[in-house]
């Protein structure tokens, strides 16, 4: 099939490498444009331009994929189809409709839960114990459309929005490549999704990311972990942000107020109170200017005494 494909980041990549590992022939990709990222700001260009551009692939990247001139471009390619993993801007009907078979989405969530851009962080967050994938069909309304094939895979309480993400880009992969055998043979059934039952998984943000210690111990490890890839969660302590990683819940004898650290020792580690009067035990850090680090690392250095507090 003759695929035009439309992604950004890390996670489009396997499913950009699963099509032509199945003999999909990529007419192009379209991608966003390079960014600055770092320390240094230099310009990148996005992961799917570097996997597209290895394989020698046309690569288009508008700032806003709209506009005659660029409809043109697309239509010089002749796909069949269109396939949108992660791209990054909702696209007008003209566009999805320009391919004879019409645009095809991998989303990282079984909808109509958790449509919008950060499907993995909030599945987290919200403390979903299953999550998976969907291939649908593309239409105007952002994440509305029929439902094509859908696949599942547990959470589980170690889960972190990385290790998630990294499943759920295979299994997406892996999802796209059955949709499209089974739509070449013209098995497919598309089933509308119940809009009643639809949530939203909004863009995170540093302030989303900030740890709220009056919550119950389950809700602070699981925002924990559900930052834990960008913008990652922190919070403050003497006024200075600290990063969090890696979080267990575990009983405390002597609850303090929220944020309170009660145990900072190298040997049996960081453990903070919640609002439940629960705690919560933290594996990793990264202090302000620091690499990300273990704990035990921090606490011989200069990391905090217990009695101290995190805001």
């Amino acid at each position: 099939m003759r695929i035009l494909f439309w992604g950004t980041p890390d996670f489009a990549v396997p499913s950009l490498r699963a099509l032509m590992g199945e003999g999909h022939q990529v007419v192009g990709v379209v991608t966003q444009p390079d960014r600055p990222a770092g320390r240094g700001r230099k310009m990148r260009p996005s992961a799917v331009r570097e996997a597209a551009e290895a394989e020698e692939l046309p690569v288009l990247t508008p700032e806003r994929p709209r506009g005659t001139d660029f409809a043109a471009r697309l239509r010089e390619l002749e796909p069949e189809l269109s396939v949108v993993v992660a791209y990054g801007h909702i696209l007008r009907p003209d566009v999805l409709e320009l391919p004879d078979r019409g645009s095809v989405n991998v989303h990282a969530s079984l909808l109509p839960l958790l449509r919008g851009p950060a499907p993995v962080n909030w599945a987290i967050i919200r403390g979903h114990r299953r999550t998976g994938v969907t291939i649908m069909r593309m239409t105007e309304g952002m994440d509305e459309g029929p439902i094509l094939l859908q696949r599942e895979i547990p959470i589980t309480p170690e889960d972190s929005a990385t290790g998630l993400y990294l499943r759920l880009a295979e299994l997406g992969a892996e999802a796209l490549i059955e949709a499209l055998a089974l739509m070449e043979a013209d098995l497919l059934e598309p089933r509308d999704q119940d809009h009643k039952r639809s949530t939203y998984a909004p863009k995170v943000d540093r302030e989303t990311a900030r740890i709220d210690w009056n919550l119950p111990a389950r809700q602070v490890a699981d925002r924990i972990r559900g930052m834990d890839m960008v913008p990652g969660a922190w919070t403050l302590l003497d006024e200075e942000p600290v990063k969090l990683f890696v979080p267990q819940v575990v009983s405390s004898d002597s609850p303090g107020k929220p944020g309170r650290i009660l145990v900072a020792d190298p040997e049996e580690g960081l453990v903070v109170a919640t609002g439940d009067g629960g705690a919560v035990e933290l594996a990793e850090v990264q202090p302000p200017g620091k690499r990300r680090m273990k704990v035990a690392d921090w606490l011989r250095g200069r990391g905090p005494d217990a009695g101290e507090r995190f805001q």
